[in-house]
């Protein structure tokens, strides 16, 4: 199987447009959810490769689960989604240390060279 990967999007479009680009280019989207919380449940039930996480999101934000994935298995690797762009998030990011952080608008292309490069993930194209 290719990399698996977890999505973590309030917004139910954002959700559903970020998952079908990464289904397109061969990763398995094994989690789609709409919180932090729920990421933290997705990622210990899943283990996937790569975990993407919306900064803000109710009940729990991506910071919250970040730091709970994080203290479950300080290696797995965490792409922060945001487009927050306010110092304060800056900060709480470069403390925290995602193993990378996309900007929205993102385009496929910098997802892709970022799993590949950043995080050493060898994508898969399908047949």
């Amino acid at each position: 199987m290719g990399i698996t990967a977890i999505i973590a999007e309030d917004d139910l479009i954002n959700l559903k447009l970020f998952a079908e680009l990464l289904e397109i280019n061969g990763i398995s989207v094994v989690g789609k959810v709409t919180n932090g919380k729920e990421a933290v449940t997705s990622f210990e039930e899943s283990n996937p490769d790569v975990v993407f996480l919306d900064v803000m999101m109710p009940e729990f934000d991506g910071i919250y689960a970040l730091e709970q994935i994080r203290k479950k298995n300080p290696s797995s690797k965490v792409v922060m989604v945001t487009a927050d762009t306010s110092e304060e998030t800056e900060q709480l990011l470069e403390k925290l240390k995602p193993s990378a952080v996309i900007h929205k608008p993102y385009e496929i292309i910098t997802i892709l060279h970022i799993l590949e490069n950043q995080l050493e993930l060898k994508i898969s194209s399908s047949d």
